[in-house]
């Protein structure tokens, strides 16, 4: 057992040395200075654009707006594409855009790349987080004030118990793989916002869209963050993307109850552990790409406070 352990160890301690934090920070393949944060759904997005609110004059840089007010697709066509890429590659530098959109390929436009950002959530707790976020006050008087002729949902619709939706069979909370129409909108293909606006990209929990999730993550993302590991993704920020974040976490604390508070459901109940067990079962793959994203936030942060130890050790 001791020899087994040695050899973990060692393992382990190679791991680290070969973490390199120049390699794992694509934000130099960037060819315009300019952050494309195609932000999924409920995964605590409003909270980063309250950050960068902050962070505008603090960094001097110019929020574009204008994605905020989008209507979300589940896919693009090609002109749409074309058009989005053409307008964010037109921006000047220290510009942000967001916006719910899935991955554009700015190169297959022979347009520069942005830095391209986004943020994870565990994909059960997304769900449940949609579901709920559909039946609130302030979203569901937005849609009527922008559609007054849209059918008011039943007093039912926004009482229904989230448990028993799910353990009553309802469409509504089916999470089915390999399903491309859905009963309802919900959001639940985290993939999706990386995968891109292909045909493959749309079947729930497939190992194809996933598998090209990770590769344009791999390949383009400067940094995937998640708000579960608030400390290491600010710090991953700041590291990797300084001429947007820094200062970002000094700001953060000091602004902290305003903008973890933005957007958040206050009334959520609890769900039952089996009921989140029976979903988290068709979530295999979608969770297998939220692992992936999680490990290479790791890999990025310990990258950077290696090194930072190290020079520490060599001052000494």
């Amino acid at each position: 057992m001791s020899r087994r352990n040695d050899l973990a160890a060692c393992k382990i301690a190679k791991t680290l040395k070969s973490l390199n934090a120049y390699r794992l920070n694509n934000t130099r393949k960037a060819e315009i200075d300019v952050l494309f944060f195609n932000r999924c759904a409920k995964v605590g997005s409003e909270a980063l654009l309250e950050l960068f609110n902050k962070l505008e004059d603090f960094n001097d840089l110019t929020m574009e707006r204008e994605g905020l007010h989008r209507p979300t697709k589940r896919q693009l066509e090609k002109h749409e594409q074309r058009e989005l890429a053409e307008t964010i590659s037109e921006f000047v530098e220290g510009s942000v855009y967001i916006e719910h959109v899935n991955w554009i390929d700015f190169e297959a436009f022979d347009l520069p790349k942005p830095i391209y950002i986004n943020l994870v959530r565990d994909p059960v707790e997304r769900v449940i987080s949609w579901y709920f976020y559909s039946r609130g006050a302030y979203k569901n008087a937005i849609e009527y004030r922008k559609n007054p002729d849209k059918p008011i949902k039943s007093a039912e619709w926004y009482k229904k118990d989230f448990n028993e939706c799910v353990r009553s069979g309802d469409p509504e909370c089916q999470y089915v793989p390999f399903s491309v129409k859905d009963f309802v909108g919900n959001f639940k293909r985290q993939t999706l916002f990386f995968c891109g606006h292909h045909d493959d990209c749309i079947p729930f929990n497939s190992p194809a869209a996933v598998q090209m999730a990770k590769e344009h993550v791999e390949r383009d993302y400067a940094v995937v963050g998640s708000w579960e590991d608030t400390n290491i993704t600010l710090t991953v920020f700041e590291k990797y993307i300084p001429r947007f974040f820094q200062g970002a976490k000094t700001v953060f604390e000091i602004h902290n109850n305003q903008i973890t508070n933005r957007n958040k459901n206050k009334r959520k109940p609890k769900i039952d552990a089996d009921v989140k067990e029976m979903i988290r079962k068709n979530f295999t793959n979608e969770y297998d790409f939220y692992y992936f994203c999680k490990q290479r936030l790791y890999k990025q942060y310990l990258a950077v406070s290696l090194k930072e130890l190290a020079v520490m050790e060599n001052l000494n």
